[in-house]
């Protein structure tokens, strides 16, 4: 029921910001008199028309496919014309409920009749108004694409443990996180980031899972790109919920697990280390810590729990110190720290910060903390750290909007 509702509820204002926006329009580009519509609302109707039809007709394997830059042009200019209409809609449907007040008063203490008068008219203000302000979001989506899609962030912060061994003072990692191999439609700028990833010469790479989409076939033409980044002491991955092919539809169930193997296989043929529920001990002088690596476990919105904490665990009890490298942050709440508190630092992705808010040195804001508590950067509870990468890659929209891709160095301190 509760379902229908919200299918409901999107219906009515998808409806809704249509007819605004119509409305806008034609209040702001009158057809001639004895006319019902001119050039300009014939060409947003049939735009309009064209970009539902291509929307809904859209098969996920078609996206993938040889046509997967149109479709998702079409996905990109659906979401930038929807989320403008939404912002008229918002204005206009305001705008009718004041009048709707006001006229509610003035039957109660009618107002004397005001002067007609040759400037603009209430109504066409609020549509010019409400047009100027959907263009806002209209080319915020669209520089996301153009310029912010591939605009890596390189982070760096030091974190400082008093149980951290000695020997690994000063220990520096790279974090990286929801490559999302399917959805790029350029190769430079992984090329650049590769190798400015390669001159940090870090202690060891660590990526906290997604690197497809759908199919292991999507990093085909990235494998060699991928297979280039270089450590010290390797990269060590784990998976994410998009890593399991559970998104997509196969013939059989067995084409689904063959698919899981291959995307396995690739990990191997870029020299990556994949940890399906293990851990990896790196020892200096004598002296240990513990990578452990698990596979996708989700708490919010039910995501898949397929990692199985307690077995990776199993075998690091005595270690002083671990990093846990799980995709999904609602696990840190849900499991790691009511069950396993000598896990000092979680590393965590998935969220992608939702490609989407504001963040700058004064306000950090994004729809993802609706749903997750821990969304982007680094939190605290007692003893125990999670950082939340806000992602190498981009998933639906191919853009981003203040919160952008990200690589991630981080230092570890004792202290």
């Amino acid at each position: 029921m509760r379902s229908l509702f919200v299918i409901a509820l999107i219906i009515s204002i998808l409806i809704g910001s249509e007819y605004y926006t119509y409305q806008a329009l034609k209040l702001i580009f009158p057809p001639r008199e004895g006319a019902r519509m001119n050039g300009i609302l014939i060409g947003y109707l049939v735009l309009t028309a064209l970009l539902y039809v291509l929307f809904f007709s859209m098969r996920r394997p078609a996206i993938h496919g040889e046509y997967k830059l149109f479709f998702v042009g079409v996905f990109t200019f659906f979401l930038m014309f929807t989320v403008s209409k939404l912002v008229v809609f918002l204005f206009m449907f305001i705008g009718d409920i004041m009048r709707l007040i006001q006229a509610a008063i003035s039957q109660l203490s009618p107002a004397p009749a005001a002067e007609p008068g040759t400037g603009m008219t209430r109504s066409s203000f609020l549509a010019k108004a409400a047009i100027a302000s959907a263009a806002v979001p209209f080319f915020s989506l669209l520089y996301g694409v153009v310029v912010n899609a591939y605009n890596y962030q390189f982070r760096k912060l030091t974190i400082t443990f008093p149980n951290l061994p000695a020997e690994f003072d000063g220990f520096r990692f790279i974090q990286l996180s929801d490559i999302h191999s399917g959805s790029f439609n350029r190769t430079e700028p992984l090329i650049h980031a590769v190798e400015a990833i390669n001159k940090m010469d870090a202690d060891i790479i660590l990526f906290t899972g997604d690197l497809v989409n759908n199919t292991a076939e999507e990093m085909i033409p990235y494998k060699q790109i991928f297979s280039r980044l270089k450590a010290k002491q390797g990269v060590l991955s784990t998976t994410g919920n998009h890593d399991y092919g559970d998104y997509s539809e196969w013939d059989t169930p067995e084409a689904k697990k063959e698919n899981f193997k291959r995307f396995i296989h690739t990990h191997a043929e870029m020299g990556w280390k994949l940890l399906m529920n293990e851990n990896h001990i790196i020892e200096r002088n004598g002296q240990q810590i513990a990578i452990i690596g698990i596979e996708n476990w989700g708490h919010a919105l039910h995501f898949p729990k397929y990692g199985k904490l307690d077995v990776a665990y199993k075998g690091t009890e005595n270690i002083p110190f671990k990093i846990l490298m799980s995709h999904d942050p609602s696990h840190w709440d849900e499991q790691v720290r009511p069950h396993y508190p000598d896990i000092d630092l979680t590393l965590a992705g998935h969220t992608h910060g939702f490609q989407f808010g504001i963040e700058n040195k004064y306000i950090k804001w994004s729809p993802s903390e609706f749903v997750y508590k821990q969304w982007a950067g680094l939190y605290q509870e007692g003893k125990q750290y999670i950082y939340v990468n806000r992602g190498f890659g981009f998933l639906g929209y191919p853009g981003r909007v203040g919160i952008l891709p990200e690589i991630t160095e981080i230092t570890l301190r004792k202290g």
